[in-house]
């Protein structure tokens, strides 16, 4: 039967920039797509590709107001910035569109009456913290206090970035809003709840109908023993976002309508292309539709997602594809170490298909996290792309062009290299189609290392010097650019913008799968340009250096200053004499972040006689520390062991590289260095107070 189908990737929110991490998302929807965009029209008809800013809630508000602009000025602004990043990575969107759009309020409004229809909507009053000053509801994220778990300060009214507790805002010791400072109260409010309970036994099919992949059924699994809670999906007003049909001073949740923006972004398409909506999210419907997610957002598109849209009448997904996060040499991105990259910044600096193919080469259909290795993403690069693909072009090109007047010649019968690498065609298009671009990529190598083998094994340089041979180079000189334009075919739903650049210099229409069905004999080829440079580390040393960010102290919280008591600490003569530094004031004291930290790995510093490089996890993030403890420890004996360091201490760039905080330790002339260590039972990252 031929397919039909209708791809999508999950909206970026319109509150910051796009970086490498995003990345991951669409460069895998893209490639994708490109592959079924490739395929004979009886086999897949039509393949759309749609997307769009998420651009709702208090965040956006929040940071429009702080800009002295309108939310509809600053998403405005922010999908240009979006749509710019992602047309220089050669994503190629049929429609990219905004969640604030009239389409998008009509679906929102329309599914929530057909749930409310269904008895699926209940509505009830919650107690909530309220920020007196800015006379408005805060959201989890917007209130912080004390960890009532572990008593790490600062935390999000959520969850503690120290001990990893969950818990609700009201729990929070100490609150205080992070929008004006103030002490919030509590206050009750009705609000709507979308009843997913209710929804239980659908889900429990759904979840194990093929539509996902095995470990994201099994985590479904878990969060049905634990119970499927009901969704909040209003919020208070000052809010930017839909007003909820009939409840004047309520709006929709923003996680209600973003999902609704797939349909939104593929309704206006359809206005403008002639497509028939109903065709992909009828109920009924035969064609297919795909959402491409991170694995962070699993619950709402596997649990409320697909019962928002069964129960108001539409079709459900046909699968969703979740994947794993993104680590650059083998950490969290950090702004301090300069990992934490924008796609603007990387465009600046380096070709967008570097970054495709290197992910593409680490991507599977797994939600395994992929990580960016600076080193290996140059040295991959410069081997495959440059020293085995683009080498056999540039090998063979020259001879055509000089000695055959631009033109191929034939290609014998039953070509061992070429028959073989034409008989890989099915076997690449289904990994392709299965998203195991890694052992796509793989079998492409493979051919292009026996392509080069053909080259090095006839040597066309040696034959061009010897007379009588021409037919023999022209020969040898066909069948290399045969190979090569075979494995650009191969190539080309990762690398489209270099494809398109030999299609142009082999005289081809634009590659299609079927090509790998044909080869091109006594065909007139243009003149061979540079089609690709090698990474020059230089390059990527100053992406880094660009993005990198100095660790500042965090400013002490609105709330703290306001409510902090003005007592001074006066040093005494008698502490001074007693040996003790200067005194200083506790708001000074209280600049300092002290951390648990765990060391994870220990080493020399070469040409260093007192340091040992430390590489320190703090809970959400792993620091590297330069110490002067070598004499009194082997980095052998400090491995999994429990210290303390400044956590906010400005990084400081030493000749070995750069230290991000210090290690706590005592001395004297009786002895040492000697690490501080906590008492068993603390954990990396835990504020010492």
């Amino acid at each position: 039967m031929t397919r039909k189908i209708l791809v999508t990737s999950a909206l970026p929110y319109a509150n910051g920039s796009i970086h490498l991490g995003h990345l991951v998302e669409y460069i895998q929807t893209d490639i994708w797509v490109r592959f079924q965009k490739m395929q004979p029209k009886e086999k897949v008809a039509e393949c759309w590709y749609v997307c769009a800013d998420d651009t709702h809630g208090t965040p956006i508000m929040l940071r429009a107001e702080k800009e002295g602009v309108s939310p509809e000025q600053l998403i405005d602004r922010v999908w240009h910035e979006h749509k710019r990043d992602f047309d220089g990575f050669h994503v190629g969107f049929d429609h990219y569109y905004s969640t604030n759009s009239p389409e998008n309020r009509e679906f929102a409004s329309q599914i929530y009456l057909k749930l409310r229809e269904a008895g699926l909507i209940e509505r009830r009053s919650i107690e909530q913290f309220y920020d007196p000053d800015k006379a408005m509801f805060l959201p989890d994220r917007f209130i912080k206090g004390t960890c009532p778990k572990c008593g790490a300060k600062d935390q999000y009214g959520d969850s503690c970035e120290a001990c990893g507790a969950t818990y609700a805002p009201t729990d929070l010791i100490d609150p205080y809003s992070a929008v004006s400072g103030a002490k919030p109260v509590r206050k009750e409010s009705e609000h709507y709840f979308f009843a997913l309970g209710k929804c239980e036994a659908f889900l429990k099919e759904w979840t194990r109908s093929g539509t996902l992949q095995a470990e994201a059924a099994n985590k479904m699994d878990e969060w049905f023993t634990a119970g499927l809670s009901d969704w909040d999906i209003s919020r208070d007003a000052p809010y930017f976002g839909f007003e909820i049909p009939e409840a004047p001073g309520k709006y929709f949740y923003v996680w209600l309508d973003a999902p609704v923006g797939y349909m939104a972004s593929f309704k206006k398409l359809c206005a403008d292309k002639g497509i028939d909506f109903d065709a992909f999210w009828g109920k009924g419907s035969t064609s297919e539709l795909y959402h491409f997610i991170g694995k962070d957002i699993l619950y709402f598109h596997a649990l409320f997602w697909p019962a928002m849209l069964a129960f108001s009448g539409h079709r459900t997904p046909t699968s969703v594809f979740a994947h794993g996060f993104l680590t650059v040499n083998g950490q969290k991105m950090s702004k301090s170490r300069g990992t934490f990259i924008t796609a603007e910044s990387y465009l600046k600096h380096l070709n967008p298909e570097w970054l495709r193919y290197y992910y593409a080469a680490k991507l599977s259909n797994t939600m395994e996290d992929i990580d960016l290795n600076l080193d290996d993403f140059s040295a991959r690069v410069n081997s495959d792309l440059v020293g085995k693909f683009i080498n056999i072009a540039s090998r063979s090109a020259g001879f055509i062009a000089k000695r055959f007047g631009g033109k191929l010649g034939q290609v014998p019968a039953g070509q061992e290299l070429l028959a073989r690498m034409q008989q890989a065609a099915g076997g690449i298009a289904e990994l392709y189609e299965a998203r195991e671009y890694g052992r796509a990529l793989r079998e492409v190598m493979a051919l292009a290392d026996l392509a080069n083998q053909y080259v090095d094994s006839n040597k066309p340089w040696e034959i061009a010097k010897q007379e009588g041979r021409e037919a023999e180079l022209h020969e040898v000189c066909t069948v290399a650019l045969n190979a090569f334009r075979l494995l650009t075919l191969y190539l080309k739903p990762v690398l489209p913008k270099l494809a398109e650049n030999v299609e142009a210099f082999l005289n081809i229409a634009p590659l299609v799968w079927t090509d790998a069905g044909h080869l091109l004999a006594g065909h007139a080829i243009n003149e061979y340009q540079h089609l690709m440079t090698r990474i020059d580390p230089k390059q990527i040393e100053a992406m880094v250096e660009e993005n990198k960010q100095t660790l500042a102290p965090t400013p002490e919280p609105h709330s703290q200053q306001r409510h902090a008591g003005h007592q001074q600490q006066v040093a005494k003569a008698e502490e001074a004499a007693a040996g003790w530094e200067p005194i200083i004031g506790i708001e000074d004291f209280g600049k300092i972040d002290l951390r648990i930290a765990k060391i994870v790995a220990a080493s020399h510093v070469e040409g260093a006689e007192k340091l040992l490089k430390l590489t320190l996890d703090v809970g959400t993030a792993t620091r590297t520390v330069f110490a002067g403890i070598k004499s009194a420890y082997k980095p052998e004996d400090l491995v999994g062991r429990l210290t303390v360091m400044v956590a906010n201490l400005a990084p400081r760039k030493m000749k070995f590289g750069l230290s991000e905080g210090m290690v706590l330790a005592a001395s004297d002339e009786r002895g040492g260095p000697f690490l501080l260590s906590p008492d068993s039972g603390a954990l990396p990252g835990m504020r010492v107070k």
